[in-house]
Parts: structure tokens; C-alpha cells; sequence
């Protein structure tokens, strides 16, 4: 390993290490892998790294973790076997994953427009400017010049600033959720979240025991101001968490002057505000009011990812923070990641440089092309089957049945056809939006599309005839 070092990024060498694992644990069954620490001294690095090299094939399907227990190796069923775990969850994230299956419940929308070759040759030139010292400084908050190209994207006028001193890089979101939760010390603390919720964040909040009280968006998409009012007089809330533009999985935006009220209510509580941002450049009007610009800095944060907008080959999660700096500051101080520098400096030259906008913009047609594409679809074929919200950003479709149908029920249907959609109900703790289901529109061409909607439509005739 310390050879290997030399020449590699260490979570690159784990990567590899890990990846042997899994291949030698494939089973039909549920195979524990070496903990954190135990890998740690077997391979004489971090912990930091070795979370990190598993979080990355988290992402990809090769491993699940299990709260207080570890991680597990995903089970791999027999060549054309489906897997049909009780957990919906794990189930779609398998299925999908499978040989030959058309995946209808991804959400990737950078595999349409990869940067991975310019970001490669701007890491070459900078690694012949920059060569690496034989001890590297540390900067256990993130690369600087990566804070500062962050500090300057979020800055918007004299009062809404950040300085490089208000943003933290983490391995991935999830760690940096996790160190979010530590610092505000939300373990059996009340926190407020717009649903549907993306899937890991409320994973995550559960496997932390934190109270989530779930805040369903009117019908039209908007924010629903007096529910959220009851919950701040009657509960203790410590969080209220709030998309900065797009509500993903919905794909809707609340409109401005609905965000203005909002935010004046929230002014008036003593409870912190968390914008996620993980989609706010993927608008197809990127221009819209956002709470940051409307809340003071104060009860703010503000937390995405590079993932949405550069792919796989950019994990690291961030988050924008204006107080409690020597608590932020400590905790990535004892997490100690260990990212690459050049990959930072490499992102933030594409920010500096304007590249970075010319890339969302190519990425935003290509996500507004394949929009149009499925709607169309969709209203062509199945019109008088179901309803969708019509997308604002994103890479997916929310949709809801017209006949009372069970979508678990279709859900298995489709997979006995190797298709795999995303069921409504991960979208929620508390049992809502079993009726709905996210469909992704970015996945090739018309053909495979066309035929993943007529089955859709199949299977949604043979369940309601059921």
C-alpha cells in the first residue's frame, strides 16, 4: 500500500482492495465486509480514506451500510435472477444493477454531459505546476482555491457574501450530513423537511435518530405556509430544511413571492434554516429567487454536492456556514479527509474560468430535450392512465396513477420485464406518496424510451384490472 501510495490516490488503492472483496463475497446472501477500522490497520491508512473508498461504491450499488452493524457487500443473485428483498430500497438499488434491465429510477442527470476528459487535462497541467511537495499542507476543510471559486459562486451582493472561511469539502454528502448532524446536535432533535424528500437524506436522518416531521407540498408545488407555521408553534423544532430551487424527486419550484412569505415566517423562529442546494443549478430557468438571498446569514446553511452537475468522478459534498466555524472546523478536523487537491483545483479552475457555466448550460438542454421527450411520450401514450407534475429542472418525471393502483404491485410487475422505477414511497418515512412514482427521462434514445412507457402502461392496466 505505501508503494502504491506514492504513485495513487490511497482511497483509489482501497477502491481496488475493496472491489477484490466484494468479488471474492458474491453470494445470494448478505456478506459483511471488514469494518473501518479494521481495514485501517490491515492496509495502513486512514479511516477517513477507507470511508471514503466505501462511500463510492455506496454510490454505485456495491455495498449498503447498516446502522450500529457495518457494511455489507450488495448480494449478487445468479446471472438473470431478480432480487426480491423485503427492503424496497434495497431492491430497487440492486435491480437496477443488474445485466440487461432498463433503469427507469435512476437519478444521474450528469451522464448526459461528462466532463471527465477536460477535467483530466486541466489536472495534468496543473500537476506539472504544481508539483506534489513530500509533505503536503493540510487542509482538512477542503482545497482553498476550490472554497474560494464556492465562496464567490454563492456571493450576490455586498450583504449576501461568503468567504472562503464559510465552506466546508467533505468526501461525499453523506459525510458531510453526518457532520452537519454532529455540530447541531440533532439526535432526538425535531427537524422540518419538504416531502418528497430525496431517498439518502432521510435514510440518513433515521439511521441518526433524528425526529423528522415531514412537510408536503401543496398540490400546485408550493410551500405550504400555514401548515409549517402550526409545526413551529407546536414543536420544537430544530431544523427546517428547504430546497433552494427545485423540489426534487417533484421537479416544481414554489414560486417566488410563495418562498418570500415563507422565509419572513421563518425569520420570526429561533430554529435553523438548511437549504439544499443539490439541484439548484439544474433549472431550466436557473434564475429564480433563492432562500440565501432571502434569510439572514445567521440561521443559514447551505449544503450540495458536485455529484448533479459533474458525475461520480466529483463526489465531495460542501456546505456554506457563516457561525459555530470552530465547531465545523473540528469535526472535519477529526474526520481528516483525504481529497484529492488536484481534483479540487482542477473544479475550481472551471469555475474561474467560465467553464463551468458553458458545461450547465449544454447539461440543462440536454435535460430540457429529454423532458419534453418523456411528457410527450407520456401524454401521447398514456394520457388517459396517469398525470405527472411538469418538470422545472431535473432529470426525472414525478407521476401519479389515474385508477387507484398498488405501485408496489406494478413496481414488481416492471421488473419481471427488467424494467425498475422508483416507487413514491422512498420518497417519505411517514407512508405518503405511495401512490406517485419518479420516472428518469435521461436514458438514451427514443426507442428504449418509447418501449419502457408502453410496458409502464402494461403493467399499469394489468394491476388495475387485478
Amino acid at each position: 500500500m505505501k508503494a502504491t501510495r506514492e504513485t495513487d490516490f490511497a482511497y483509489r488503492a482501497v477502491y481496488r482492495y475493496l472491489i477484490s472483496l466484494i468479488g471474492e463475497a458474491t453470494s445470494d446472501k448478505r456478506v459483511r465486509l471488514p469494518s473501518l477500522r479494521q481495514l485501517a490497520e490491515r492496509l495502513n491508512v486512514s479511516i477517513s480514506t477507507i470511508q471514503y473508498a466505501y462511500s463510492l461504491l455506496e454510490k454505485e450499488g456495491r455495498v449498503y451500510s447498516v446502522a450500529k452493524s457495518g457494511y455489507y457487500a450488495v448480494p449478487s443473485p445468479a446471472s438473470g435472477a431478480l432480487y426480491h428483498g423485503k427492503d424496497l430500497l434495497e431492491s430497487v438499488c440492486i435491480n437496477a444493477r443488474r445485466p440487461g434491465m432498463l433503469v427507469l429510477s435512476s437519478d444521474e442527470p450528469a451522464l448526459l454531459q461528462s466532463i471527465d476528459s477536460p477535467l483530466l487535462l486541466l489536472e495534468r497541467e496543473l500537476l506539472r505546476q504544481y508539483p506534489r511537495p513530500p509533505q503536503p499542507d493540510s487542509q482538512p476543510c477542503g482545497e482553498l482555491e476550490l472554497r474560494m471559486a464556492l465562496a464567490a459562486r454563492y456571493t450576490t451582493s455586498p450583504v449576501r457574501c461568503w468567504n472562503a472561511e464559510d465552506v466546508y469539502i467533505g468526501a461525499d454528502l453523506r459525510s458531510v450530513l453526518e457532520i452537519l448532524i454532529a455540530v447541531l446536535n440533532l439526535k432526538d432533535a425535531t427537524v422540518v423537511l419538504e416531502s418528497p424528500c430525496d431517498w439518502a437524506i432521510l435514510r440518513l436522518l433515521q439511521a441518526a435518530n433524528v425526529r423528522v416531521i415531514e412537510w408536503p407540498l401543496t398540490a400546485d408545488g408550493s410551500l405550504d405556509q400555514e401548515h409549517l407555521k402550526v409545526l413551529l408553534e407546536t414543536e420544537r423544532v430544530r431544523l427546517v430544511m428547504v430546497s433552494s430551487d427545485l423540489n426534487m424527486p417533484r421537479g416544481s419550484r414554489a414560486p417566488d413571492d410563495n418562498r418570500q412569505s415563507v422565509a419572513t415566517l421563518l425569520q420570526r423562529y429561533d430554529c435553523w434554516v438548511l437549504e439544499n442546494d443539490c439541484y439548484g443549478e439544474l433549472g431550466f430557468e436557473p434564475d429564480g429567487l433563492r432562500f440565501r438571498s432571502l434569510l439572514a446569514p445567521e440561521r443559514l446553511i447551505v449544503f450540495s454536492s458536485f455529484e448533479k452537475i459533474i458525475g461520480s468522478e466529483a463526489p465531495y459534498g460542501y456546505l456554506l456556514a457563516r457561525q459555530l466555524s470552530n465547531e465545523w472546523q473540528r469535526h472535519f478536523l477529526l474526520r481528516a479527509f483525504r481529497l484529492s487537491p488536484i481534483r479540487q483545483k482542477a473544479i475550481a479552475r472551471f469555475y474561474s474560468n467560465g467553464r463551468m457555466d458553458q458545461h450547465l448550460l449544454l447539461l440543462r438542454r440536454k435535460l430540457r430535450d429529454g423532458k419534453l421527450r418523456m411528457t410527450r411520450l407520456l401524454g401521447e401514450r398514456l394520457g388517459d392512465a396517469l398525470q405527472f407534475v411538469e418538470p422545472q429542472g431535473g432529470g426525472t418525471v414525478w407521476v401519479r396513477p389515474l385508477r387507484r393502483v398498488d405501485v408496489r404491485r406494478v413496481y414488481q410487475l416492471l421488473l419481471k420485464q427488467q424494467v425498475v422505477i422508483a416507487p413514491g414511497e422512498l420518497f417519505s418515512l411517514q407512508g405518503l406518496h405511495s401512490r406517485h412514482l419518479r420516472l428518469s427521462h435521461s436514458i438514451g434514445g427514443d426507442p428504449d424510451l418509447a418501449s419502457a412507457v408502453a410496458l409502464l402502461g402494461d403493467a399499469l392496466r394489468q394491476e388495475s384490472m387485478a
